[in-house]
């Protein structure tokens, strides 16, 4: 008998059905993992089990052990057993790490809280968990991978027999991801059940004991993961075989867009520490220049100073168009023909409950709008004109962002920076939180850009996706310049190699 069985369920929003009669089993001590493109059901899927939509709302039966459950609230899922652990954290930043876990089920002793109890019970769940913290800490003073242990940590509190993890290593450096999979190696040992959502299919294959394909909105199939390839997952997924993931090149290198050099950043917190040290490199007309490094390099901070957006001290030479410059202020960088796609979209890159027209025009109004009053129809025209050109999917161009899938949204952010008519643009890890089907789509309009004569900067964690890419890479490690390939010499061995401190340049 399954430990969980979803049946037939079918869940309808005004306009669109989301869910349309999908079927999921998961047995105790299970690894099963839920794939599919961005808006394909998945979490909707868990919305229906965790009770976010509670029964009534949606058609079909949720079984826990064989008997048919009808679940009013959340709460109602979580005495059942059920913990859902969702992208975005729901961490109480204010409150210690032992507040945290047993939020709304503090133990207590004549009717208030029994502190010392709750830190006791605290200490002892993350003693099990193998993680080094202190329970009285505040949450907010943990890093993000740090807080995504603590939520498991509070899931397994209320005695969670499954655990659904939505994106869970989305945020997590490598040493982190490598302590998340340890943990739920032992909960899986313990019987616990595990509904896995993400898009790293190498996550995927390592983890899972069975794969379930979602796409709009249906069950596409079940299949032990033994028996599956990647390309046989992608294909179910986008609903077509996948060749090449990655475009062939056919842009041609021109002359230099920009030059930086000696790009030295420091710390916000320690004036004194540098994060980048001395770092220079050009990027041409046409060509993709990929930055690599591990996490915490100074990939991002590197690009963030050039852009006038660092709020530390920083400094180095900066040429455009063999011009110099200096940028006080990200207004300044767009004045002068940058652009840049941030690292987090959702805090940085929109405003997700504005218009894709208001999120598209916001940094060249003086542009596509006029100098002194808006002009909504020339506004409209030109986003009009994004949409279509980088194929966003939506039902108009005053459809607000946050209800866009996360490709749709990145191509919004694109479409913001291509209206400003950049010389160059960065790309700080572009794809992340993107499915296989929408990562293409945005291969192609990086590979159209750059054909087309833009300068492009890429920074990007996953190396298949980095090499895949550029035309020329430059290594950063720990703050350093480590090395430089052409396309055809770097290899991912070179690359991790100089990556590490192996090699220098």
């Amino acid at each position: 008998m399954p430990l969980l069985e979803m049946r037939d369920i079918v869940k309808e929003f005004p306009g669109v059905k989301a869910l349309d009669g999908v079927s999921f089993t998961l047995d105790a001590g299970e690894f099963h993992s839920l794939v599919g493109e961005n808006g394909a059901g998945k979490s909707t899927l868990m919305k229906v089990l965790s009770a976010v939509y509670p029964h009534g709302t949606y058609e079909g039966d949720i079984l826990i052990d064989g008997t048919v459950r009808h679940f009013r609230g959340i709460r109602d899922s979580e005495a059942a057993g059920v913990a859902i652990i969702f992208q975005e954290l729901s961490l109480v930043k204010e409150l210690t790490v032992g507040e945290n876990i047993f939020l709304g089920q503090e133990p207590q002793k004549f009717g208030v809280i029994d502190w010392a109890e709750l830190y006791h019970r605290a200490s002892s769940l993350l003693r099990d968990l193998e993680l080094d913290l202190d329970p009285r800490v505040h949450a907010g003073s943990l890093g993000i991978g740090q807080q995504q242990l603590v939520e498991i940590a509070k899931a397994l509190s209320k005695d969670a027999r499954i655990l659904v993890l939505d994106e869970p290593t989305a945020a997590l450096t490598e040493s982190e991801v490598e302590t998340l999979f340890g943990i739920l190696e032992k909960l899986q040992a313990k019987g616990v059940g595990m509904i896995y959502i993400s898009h790293k299919l190498d996550e995927v294959f390592r983890l899972s004991d069975t794969i379930t394909v979602l796409r709009d909105g249906r069950t596409v199939g079940t299949h032990k993961a033994a028996d599956l390839t990647k390309d046989k997952v992608i294909a179910a997924m986008v609903g077509r075989e996948v060749g090449d993931i990655y475009p062939k090149p056919d842009h041609e290198r021109g002359d230099v867009a920009m030059r930086v050099s000696g790009v030295t950043v420091y710390d916000l917190d320690d004036s004194n520490k540098k994060l980048v040290d001395d770092v220079s490199f050009e990027v041409r007309r046409g060509e993709i220049l990929g930055i690599a490094g591990l996490m915490g390099a100074g990939r991002s901070e590197t690009l963030t100073a050039i852009f006038g957006g660092w709020l530390g001290r920083s400094h180095g030479l900066i040429e455009v168009d063999g011009l110099p410059k200096r940028f006080h202020s990200p207004k300044d960088a767009i004045a002068a023909g940058l652009g840049f796609v941030t690292e987090d979209r959702k805090r940085f890159g929109l405003l997700l409950d504005q218009t894709i027209v208001d999120n598209m025009t916001l940094a060249s109004l003086d542009k596509v709008s006029g100098s002194f009053l808006t002009d909504r129809t020339r506004e409209t025209k030109a986003v009009s004109g994004q949409i279509t050109g980088l194929g966003i999917k939506t039902p108009s161009a005053f459809t607000v962002a946050g209800t866009l899938s996360g490709g749709n949204q990145q191509k919004v952010v694109l479409g913001k920076w291509l209206l400003t008519e950049p010389k160059v643009l960065f790309l700080d890890e572009p794809t992340r939180g993107i499915d296989v089907g929408a990562k293409q789509e945005i291969y192609a309009e990086i590979n159209r850009f750059a054909k087309q004569g833009l300068a492009i900067v890429l920074v990007s964690s996953e190396l298949p996706e980095l090499l895949g890419l550029s035309d020329r890479v430059v290594v950063l490690h720990e703050g350093q310049v480590t090395a430089e390939f052409e396309r055809e010499n770097a290899s991912p061995e070179k690359v991790m190699a100089a990556a590490t401190g192996q090699i220098g340049q």
